[in-house]
């Protein structure tokens, strides 16, 4: 398998394109953030949260699909960000970082200390009558804001550095997924679980059979996600197991292969369209007094402590316990101290992190609207803390 251009590799292995992009798709996040808390915090607050409980949907008969304008963008536009987030491990895994034994092992032992660490301060902290429905919040990272803040410092950083968070990113995504699928799914239903899985496997039979067309994936695509809503598993899982069937090298132009004319297509849609909706959606927080007397503390340290703690004290060790029992090696360039910030900058959880609240307490606004103030303010700190703490070392 491989790349049938020379235009292919362009667009897959351009990385400064790629981190330039995350640094601008990060500094639209934060002012579609910033503009949301202002809009549910001003006197036209109380109509702007009714806007995302807006009912929308369609009918045919008996037959209909209507939810909220929030759950609109939670499980249907999240699901094409999740098909990019396959192409983009399906990428890596096949023809990548990730692609051989010694290239995978580190960044996959520091993914999973980077994940295990923070779930297990969350848990800690909520044993005793706590809510240990969140113990995935801590456990994500945000990569567009973890590399976007990366790429601010430049040429300062080694090359080496990007890559591994990069590679590390990529894997904590696809640990995410499958604990959305895992724990994070309603009461299953059997019937549009095995419509799910019958979907699953045409797909991956046009897969086999190299077939081209892009039109017959999205459908196979679209009735994927309406079997998979209703399954109980989530329903952005589908964005990935699309992904995971689009074969990787049958051309779709005389340009491009069909994942690599995706990826190019949906890049700046994701980073510019649907994830500042998704920002704007979810950070529509209403903060006064009585709101912040009524914070979950347990639930908001464990999340604090998890994020701003477990993620640097998971990333180093676990990368501390590789090197020295030689069951790996720091790449090319890369200190010691640049582990510790690239920690930090782990701990920036936002997108991903609010993502994996509205399904721990779904059904509980006071408490997801909490637990997101907690992912921004502690978000923002550790970028910032991982920010500074490098331009420091790279003076």
């Amino acid at each position: 398998m491989g790349y049938k251009t020379d235009k292919d590799r362009k667009f897959f292995f351009n990385f400064k394109e790629f981190l330039d992009g995350q640094q601008s798709a990060g500094i639209v996040l934060i002012i579609c953030t910033l503009l949301s808390l202002f809009l549910a915090n001003s006197s036209f607050g109380e109509n702007y949260l009714h806007i995302w409980e807006t009912p929308l949907g369609l009918s045919f008969g008996t037959w209909s699909l209507k939810h909220g304008l929030l759950e609109w963008v939670n499980d249907g536009l999240m699901a094409v960000f999740f098909l990019f987030v396959g192409l983009e491990i399906k990428r890596e895994l096949i023809d990548g970082e990730l692609s051989s034994v010694k290239g995978a092992l580190l960044p996959l032992l520091v993914a999973l200390g980077g994940m295990i660490v923070p779930a297990l301060f969350y848990t800690c902290t909520n044993l005793v009558n706590g809510d240990l429905r969140g113990f995935g919040i801590p456990m994500a990272t945000d990569i567009a804001f973890a590399l976007g803040a990366l790429s601010l410092l430049g040429n300062k950083i080694p090359s080496n550095l990007k890559v591994f968070l990069m590679a590390l990113a990529v894997i904590d995504d696809l640990g995410a997924i499958v604990v959305i699928a895992l724990f994070y799914g309603g009461e299953f239903n059997v019937s549009y679980l095995l419509l799910s899985f019958g979907s699953f496997l045409l797909l991956l039979l046009l897969n086999r059979l190299k077939i081209r067309s892009l039109t017959l994936y999205l459908i196979g695509g679209l009735f994927l996600w309406y079997f998979m809503l209703h399954s109980g598993v989530h329903a952005t899982i589908a964005g990935v197991l699309l992904a995971l069937a689009i074969p990787f090298d049958v051309k779709y132009t005389d340009k491009y292969t069909l994942p690599a004319w995706l990826v190019h297509h949906l890049h700046r849609p994701i980073n510019f369209v649907i994830m500042p909706i998704f920002a704007i959606a979810n950070t529509a927080i209403s903060i006064n007094t009585s709101s912040i007397g009524d914070m979950n503390v347990k639930v908001s340290l464990g999340i604090f402590l998890g994020l701003f703690a477990g993620k640097v004290l998971g990333i180093f060790g676990s990368t501390y316990l590789a090197v020295k029992t030689k069951i790996s090696a720091l790449p090319s360039g890369v200190q010691w101290s640049d582990v510790v910030g690239m920690g930090f900058l782990g701990g920036i959880g936002f997108t991903m992190s609010i993502f994996v609240t509205t399904l721990a307490f779904a059904g509980d606004a006071a408490l997801i609207d909490n637990s997101k103030l907690v992912i921004i303010v502690t978000s923002t700190l550790s970028g910032l803390v991982g920010y500074l703490f490098l331009k420091f070392i790279h003076k």
